[in-house]
């Protein structure tokens, strides 16, 4: 099992660059049928952004007295990495509401100077969603080689891990064994017996991660969050901020926005989140991006003579797929070691290979070795979802996933009643994953720790021209989102991807890259309406 998040963007591995604003996620036990195509929000929908959503206002420009040690701090840089990054800790307070030098947290933060013989533009942070995912990580493995040459030599290039992050006072909940046990827990419970175990699971998730890290999930909001990096921002000598932010980091990367206006700067915000919406309707819709996905891959997959779902229809290829996903919960699958495969552990190797093209040949092949009776394959896709290592250890994302989630909105339901009925209109939007999408929603309603957001929409008014970027069948994060947004959005200019995968930047798209690019290097924002491929 999963905690739904939004995918990190370029590492492609679900939980965001992505996993949802609330819940689990692995796949449908049973559901049978083709993918329906969620309605796309047009350009010119009569829906008003943002809807009744309350506005997030900004914080006063002046600097409180009582923060000012932390903007004024001196960073300590050390060689890190071979490839020229150095790192640093940033203090920053527990609370800032009641900042106090007895409650502080230190922030792991790694930057590369540009590599251009002209002066810098200045700094670019980048996060790469999640919540949960690593920024110096994402910045070490992808950003420094694969951003264009042009960002790379203009650029400072930085990346922060956010509080409860990877390297910067992490979350903790469970322990690898447990959480072997917590990801084979049945997600689409078939009786009374299967329900009361999920919501335990839930539940004593909930309490690891309360007794292991304690009041540090209090202040782990993407609120939060966004204060860290306007600390960041003015410690490095920043007058504004530029940012690339993918899947949840477009969340992220938006608040700041709402909350400093007046020293946002250059902005891209690539797979983006629309903040107004509740974790019900995110979890809802969301579940419509998968549905879009899947429809994708098995209008491929059908159309090879070697396609594990058949040659017939989509349709026929979702109840293919469905009667795996049952004979797997009626007898899980060996996979060559110790662990065996269930139906959960089956439908988040489906999931995850949803991210991006890339994965579909691997999924073809794991799903043509699981109707053979060999379920390594997609047990590998699995703990790639997980961030499981070969020795059964966990990185903190599904842990800093929940944390983040369940402090940021009020959870979508309250109790397995409220998920009985609404599985339907799930099931409805998805037959292949909307079953496991709507239990998958009820892991916040277990949580020790009362929400501190709400749903609001986000003007950042005065703010810079900010860029949005929207994939029409992208999974995690649908193509709606980037449209709510970008119509919040004062300044927001609405770029799309005509395509796969979740997010745009620098996933094959020329046009894609070269825009962004040139947003960033010269101030450029793409003419009204502009589409790529």
């Amino acid at each position: 099992m999963d905690l739904r998040r939004v995918l990190r963007s370029s590492s492609v591995a679900l939980v965001g660059a992505a996993l949802l604003m609330s819940g689990c996620s692995s796949g449908d036990g049973g559901s049978a049928g083709a993918e329906s195509k969620p309605a796309e929000q047009p350009p010119n929908s009569t829906r008003t952004p943002g809807g009744d959503a309350e506005p997030l206002r900004p914080l006063q420009k002046k600097i409180p007295a009582d923060l000012a040690p932390y903007y004024e701090q001196k960073l300590k840089w050390r060689d890190c990495d071979a490839a020229g990054f150095r790192c640093a800790r940033l203090t920053v307070p527990l609370d800032y509401e009641d900042p106090s030098e007895d409650a502080e947290l230190r922030l792991a933060v790694s930057r590369r100077k540009a590599s251009g013989d002209g002066p810098a533009i200045g700094s670019l942070m980048v996060n790469p969603g999640g919540p949960g995912g690593s920024a110096i990580d994402y910045l070490r493995q992808a950003a420094a080689v694969g951003f264009p040459a042009e960002l790379r030599d203009r650029y400072d290039l930085v990346g922060m891990d956010p509080r409860g992050v990877g390297r910067s006072e992490p979350v903790e909940c469970l322990s690898g064994r447990e959480m072997d046990r917590y990801t084979r827990t049945d997600q689409t419970p078939d009786d009374a017996d299967e329900v009361d175990a999920l919501a335990t699971a839930y539940e004593n998730f909930a309490k690891g991660c309360r007794q292991r890290s304690g009041g540090l999930l209090e202040h782990v909001s993407t609120r939060d969050a966004a204060r860290d990096m306007d600390v960041l921002r003015a410690v490095l000598g920043d007058r504004k901020l530029y940012y690339y932010g993918a899947s949840y980091g477009t969340y992220l990367g938006a608040t700041y926005a709402g909350l400093f206006p007046y020293r946002t700067g250059r902005l891209v915000l690539d797979g983006a989140i629309d903040p107004s919406l509740d974790a019900l309707e995110i979890n809802r819709q969301q579940t419509g991006g998968f549905a879009t996905a899947f429809r994708a891959f098995a209008e491929d997959c059908v159309e090879r003579d070697d396609c594990p779902l058949g040659t017939g229809s989509v349709q026929q290829a979702g109840k293919r797929l469905g009667d795996l996903f049952e004979k797997i919960d009626r007898k899980p699958l060996r996979t060559g070691s110790s662990r065996t495969l269930t139906e959960s552990l089956a439908a988040t190797g489906v999931i995850q290979a949803m991210y991006t093209e890339v994965y579909w040949p691997r999924l073809r092949l794991a799903l043509t070795e699981a109707a053979g009776g060999n379920g390594a394959g997609l047990l590998a896709l699995s703990d790639a979802y997980y961030e499981r290592g070969s020795d059964g250890s966990y990185g903190n994302i599904m842990f800093a996933n929940a944390a983040v989630n369940c402090a940021d909105l009020p959870p979508a339901f309250s109790s397995p009643g409220d998920v009985e009925d609404s599985v339907g209109s799930f099931e409805k939007v998805s037959p292949v994953f909307g079953r496991t999408f709507a239990w998958a929603s009820l892991n916040c309603a277990y949580w020790q720790v009362e929400p501190t957001g709400s749903p609001h929409r986000i003007a950042a008014a005065g703010a810079a021209p900010m860029l949005v970027v929207g994939t029409t069948r992208d999974p995690a994060t649908p193509y709606s989102w980037a449209q709510g947004l970008a119509g919040q959005l004062r300044t927001g200019r609405l770029l799309t991807y005509e395509g796969d995968g979740h997010t745009a930047f620098m996933q094959g798209s020329q046009c894609i890259d070269a825009a962004i690019t040139d947003y960033f290097v010269d101030g450029d924002v793409p003419p009204e309406g502009t589409r790529c491929e």
